[in-house]
Parts: C-alpha cells; sequence; structure tokens
C-alpha cells in the first residue's frame, strides 16, 4: 500500500503545543503506514502566535501531494479550509470548531478537566474562585465555560469582578493579572488560568510581590507542561493528552478519506486534573529515578545543542556579507538532514529551485507549481518513526515575500512555542536575503552618487573633479619617470553659441553629447576626454610617443568635430580652437599645464579660428 501524506497547517512548527500535537499525528500517521508534514503559516520569526494575529496565508502549499489537511488553532482563516474542501482535500481543524467551513474537528474536551479542577479547589474550601484566560481563543472560552459550570454545580454563582482577560496564553499575561489582583486587595482566594504559562506568570509575580502561595492565593493552570512539576510550588495543572489527540485527529481524517461522503463529525478527547503543590495539596515532589534524571540531564543538552545551533546560524547567515545563503550549506549547522530552497517566480504561484542540501532536487532553475512543493526527493530522507518529518516555513519579511524553505528534521516539543529551528532558520534566511537586497541597492545608490560628483550630468564625460584627480596621477608618474610624458588639450567649439541661438538649446545639448561621442572615439582607452562646462572639452593624451606626437592627435580630433552633423533636419557645422600644453621633464605640475593650455587656447582663438 501506497503510504499517504497529509498535511498539518499551523502558526508554528514546534514547540511544547504545536509541536506536540504535531508528534501525536505523527505516531498514529507512521503507524498507519503514511506520513505527515507540517507547514509554518506565521512570518518566520515571529514572537507568539497571540500577538501576531491571524496569519495573512492563502497559498496552497503541498496540495497537490496531500490526501488530507489538518488546520492547527490559529493557522489560517477558515475560508482557507473552504477552498482546500474545494479541492478534494479532507479537511480537520484542531482544538477549535470549524462552522463556516463545515469541516470536521477533533476538541480537547477542556471543560470536563477545569471542571475536575473547580471541584478541587473547593473541597479545598474555598469560594472566591477567579478565572483568567485569553477569551479570543475558543479553546480558552471552552475552559472559562467549564470553569463556571464547576462552580453552578456546587452551587457557587460565578462573579464577573473575578473574571480576567490575560491578552495573550504567555506569562506576561498572568503577570499582568497578577498586578491586578494586588492592586484589587485580593479579591480571590483561588484562581484558574487558562495556560501554564500564564499560570508562571502570576506564581513568579506574585511570589516576588513577597505573597505566600498557595496560602493566599491557590492556583490551577492548564497543558500540564513539563516546567509545571519543577516550579515552587509545584503547578497543579489540566492536561489535555496531546499524543490521544494526535491519534484522534488521524483517525478521523483516515474515515474521511475512506469514506468522502462522510459528513461532519466533532470529537472530543477528555482532559485530566493532576493536582500538585500550588491548589493546596501536600508535597510530593517528582520521582527521582536514574531514567528520570537521565530524561532531565538529556533536555539540558538539548538546550545547550539549541543555544550553539542558533549562534552557528547567526553568523553562518549574519556573519558573513560576501556569502550567497541561497546556497543552503549553513543548514550543515541545524540538524536538519536535508533541504530545498523555492523563490516565488513572476509569477507568483511558481517556486523556481534556488538551493538545496543533501538532496537533489533540479535545483539551480527547476521550477514547481506551489501545488507541487516540497519536491518529493525530501520525503525520500524523512523518517517518521523517528520522529522525522518535512517542514516548510515561509520566507517572508515585511518588505518582501521570498519564497518557501523546506527542510527534513525532527520535530521539536520541548520549546515554547516558535523557538524551533524552523522558524529561527527561517527568520534568519530571510534576514539575510533582505540584507543582500539592501546592500546591492546601497552599491547603487553609492555609484550613481559617485558618477553624479565625478562625471558630467549631460554627457557622461568626467568633470573637472575626475580630471584633476587624473591630471594629478600624470604628474606623479611624470616626477618619478622622466621618460613619461603627457599633454593637456584645451578645446573651445566655434560658432556653438550660434547653434544654441538660432536652433535652441535643445539642439545645443544633442551637439555637446555628439562631440563627446566623436571625441572619445577617437582617442585610446588610456586616454581622457573631460567637459568643463558650457562647449569646453579637455583632453588628456595619457603617454606621448614622442614629444609632438600630440599634432597627430589634435588634427585626428579637429577633422572628427568639424565633420558636418543632422539636428531636427538641419545640417550643422562648427568648428574647434585647440590649446596645447606639454609636460616637461621636471615640470609637469597639472594645475599649471591646465592654465598654459587654457591661454593657448584662447590665443589660437584671438588668432584665427579652428587653430
Amino acid at each position: 500500500m501506497t503510504s499517504r501524506t497529509f498535511g498539518i497547517l499551523s502558526p508554528f512548527v514546534g514547540g511544547d503545543y504545536y509541536g506536540a500535537i504535531i508528534e501525536g499525528v505523527n505516531a498514529a500517521a507512521v503507524a498507519g503506514g503514511d506520513r505527515v508534514m507540517a507547514v509554518q503559516t506565521l512570518d518566520p520569526g515571529s514572537h507568539s502566535a497571540d500577538r501576531s494575529g491571524l496569519p495573512a496565508f492563502a497559498r496552497p502549499v503541498a496540495q497537490g501531494l496531500l490526501s488530507g489537511l489538518v488546520v492547527l488553532p490559529g493557522a489560517v482563516p477558515e475560508s482557507y479550509a473552504v477552498e482546500a474542501r474545494r479541492a478534494g482535500l479532507p479537511v480537520v481543524f484542531v482544538a477549535q470548531e470549524a462552522v463556516e467551513s463545515g469541516a470536521s474537528a477533533v476538541l480537547a474536551d477542556n471543560r470536563s478537566g477545569v471542571r475536575a479542577a473547580v471541584a478541587h479547589l473547593i473541597e479545598h474550601g474555598h469560594e472566591r474562585i477567579a478565572f483568567a484566560g485569553y477569551l479570543a481563543h475558543f479553546d480558552l472560552r471552552e475552559r472559562h465555560e467549564g470553569y463556571r459550570e464547576g462552580l453552578l454545580a456546587h452551587g457557587i454563582t460565578p462573579r464577573a469582578d473575578l473574571l480576567f482577560d490575560t491578552g495573550d496564553n504567555h506569562e506576561s499575561g498572568g503577570a499582568a493579572v497578577a498586578d491586578t489582583l494586588i492592586r484589587s486587595g485580593m479579591p480571590a482566594t483561588a484562581i484558574v488560568l487558562g495556560t501554564d504559562r500564564n499560570a508562571i506568570g502570576l506564581i513568579d509575580r506574585m511570589t516576588a510581590a513577597g505573597y505566600d502561595l498557595p496560602r493566599e492565593l491557590a492556583v490551577v493552570g492548564f497543558d500540564d507542561i513539563a516546567d509545571a512539576s519543577y516550579l515552587r510550588p509545584a503547578l497543579s495543572s489540566v492536561r489535555q493528552p496531546l499524543d490521544r489527540v494526535g491519534a484522534a485527529v488521524y483517525g478521523l481524517l483516515d474515515e474521511l478519506v475512506a469514506d468522502p461522503g462522510m459528513p461532519a463529525e466533532v470529537r472530543q478527547v477528555a482532559t485530566e486534573f493532576t493536582p500538585r503543590e500550588s491548589c493546596g495539596c501536600p508535597h510530593a515532589g517528582p520521582a527521582v529515578s536514574e531514567p528520570h534524571t537521565r530524561a532531565l540531564f538529556d533536555q539540558v543538552r538539548y538546550l545547550q545543542s539549541t543555544l550553539n545551533i542558533q549562534y552557528e546560524l547567526g553568523i553562518a547567515l549574519l556573519g558573513r556579507h560576501t556569502y550567497d545563503p541561497r546556497a543552503l550549506d549553513w543548514l550543515g549547522s541545524t540538524p536538519a538532514l536535508a533541504g530545498c530552497l523555492g523563490l516565488w517566480t513572476a509569477e507568483n504561484d511558481h517556486l523556481e529551485l534556488a538551493g538545496e542540501y543533501r538532496v537533489t532536487a533540479g535545483a539551480p532553475y527547476a521550477e514547481m507549481s506551489v501545488t507541487a512543493f516540497p519536491p518529493p526527493e525530501l520525503f525520500g530522507v524523512a523518517d517518521g518513526a523517528d520522529g522525522d518529518v518535512v517542514f516548510v516555513v515561509p520566507v517572508r519579511s515585511p518588505a518582501r515575500d521570498w519564497g518557501m524553505l523546506a527542510a527534513v528534521g525532527r520535530i521539536q516539543s520541548t520549546t515554547p512555542p516558535g523557538r524551533e529551528m524552523m522558524n529561527h532558520s527561517g527568520s534568519l534566511l530571510t534576514k539575510a536575503l533582505d540584507y543582500q537586497v539592501t546592500m546591492a541597492a546601497l552599491r547603487e545608490q553609492e555609484e550613481r552618487l559617485r558618477t553624479a560628483a565625478m562625471r558630467d550630468h549631460l554627457t557622461g564625460l568626467p568633470n573637472r573633479l575626475l580630471l584633476e584627480d587624473r591630471l594629478a596621477r600624470a604628474g606623479m608618474r611624470a616626477t618619478r619617470d622622466p621618460s613619461f610624458r603627457f599633454a593637456v588639450l584645451l578645446l573651445d567649439l566655434d560658432r556653438f553659441k550660434a547653434v544654441n541661438d538660432t536652433l535652441g538649446h535643445a539642439a545645443g545639448d544633442l551637439l555637446l553629447i555628439e562631440m563627446a561621442h566623436r571625441l572619445t572615439s577617437r582617442l585610446r582607452r588610456s586616454d581622457t576626454v573631460a567637459r568643463l562646462g558650457g562647449d569646453e572639452f579637455v583632453v588628456l593624451i595619457d603617454g606621448l610617443t614622442d614629444p609632438d606626437s600630440y599634432k597627430t592627435v589634435c588634427a585626428a580630433l579637429q577633422a572628427a568635430v568639424c565633420e558636418p552633423m543632422e539636428i531636427d533636419g538641419h545640417t550643422v557645422e562648427v568648428g574647434v580652437s585647440i590649446g596645447v600644453a606639454v609636460s616637461q621633464p621636471g615640470a609637469s605640475d597639472p594645475d599649471r599645464m591646465l592654465r598654459e593650455a587654457d591661454a593657448a587656447m584662447y590665443r589660437a582663438k584671438s588668432a584665427t579660428r579652428g587653430h
């Protein structure tokens, strides 16, 4: 039987919430002979899903490769699922109902675990029990409903002044609630928080303010993350078994694939309350055993490895300014087994494979539709049974949407969401590409400014500033080498004013541009033609073969200038008067030579034009 691929859309593709769900779905898929891939929908480098808002993610990434789609909370708008189902993909939402799309969903039964927690607090003698959570999220509203049901089941009316919105699911939200409780004179004796990280923030702030927990405030969290049992006091928490959630998601998808006509269904997975010290229960302490100690040691080593990876990534992508990050060899600094980079083409619905790592997928220049990305070669590298899956992260910044980075790596389910390798790698890669563009633009601007400062804006010839630099170089060479000779020719066009007066300044500009072209074409690459302004040009003959060889150059330049030219249907003829100064051994001051050439030109012009 050919294995099927199921896509998981998630704000982040790792962390102790999203990563744990991906891990659960992957384990069930591998057991069923299938595989998963995970797509991050938030921009790389996003701090948190709560503060970033709903991602503006609309591209049908990999949909031509998928047999079904899983949507984690806050990953995409429901309209994305509508389009996916219209394209024939079964869709299952996790921890959120799908009213608009009519898709199936798997929900953790948030209410049952919270009801049990409230009942437990009441057994400890509490009646003034508060609730705090980020109520913008569906599952947090469900937890609040479980809190209300738990109070009402014991004849306690929920109080509006004991309901707090944390504004996020992180420590900062819990700390803000702690400040509010302290300012209000501690109206509650116990509190249930929507997430463990909210609870950790509250405990830290209350303890720092001198409160004795749980004597002055009993605390219950939700999620039962790894940190919970190691806090002091150890955090009582409601556990949602994400492994069972993942298994339920895969089971439902399997049924939907087998029966496309199956009606939408919502399945629930029970949550479990785990009492510890923070609710007032006596300290039991974590079991200390050799396997447990080894597991903790492995976590410490993992964190050290993560810090090293992040440091090396930063150096590889941001520390080498001449390095092209598209090459992807920097992935060797990470645990990634393989990877490829696709950059958007002009059509914006196809990706050009710009780089690859430990896989041959056709880079560079091969193109593929976004529905076929990532290349199938990556799936051959992933060992789902060992926890390796294909991840895809956008390469996008506020300045530019570059494309997609795909990599094969281990599911990271112990870090906070957003701290996993893919989010970090995508962020640094985006910044490196943005930096390249910025530096190229700055170099281009610098060159334009340099050109504007050193060139005549009309003809593009060197101006007085650049001419002086080249004259100085010629003078220094003549000082070092007495046999080296150079000549300065100052040219003034005859009858140029008549052209301006009769045909206009635009015609005069065209004539000057043509003269610049003619003069340049008659000289060597080592010589210089400069425009000083008006109808005056200067020629530097850099290296005379003999003291009189400038005369041949003067004759060629006079012939070139005097050739008739057509301007706006009129035949125009001008002449030129030339003043010459030739360097002498030991007397080659460029400024003096320019003055002498200028004086010679005026003598020629006053004697007979065209000399």
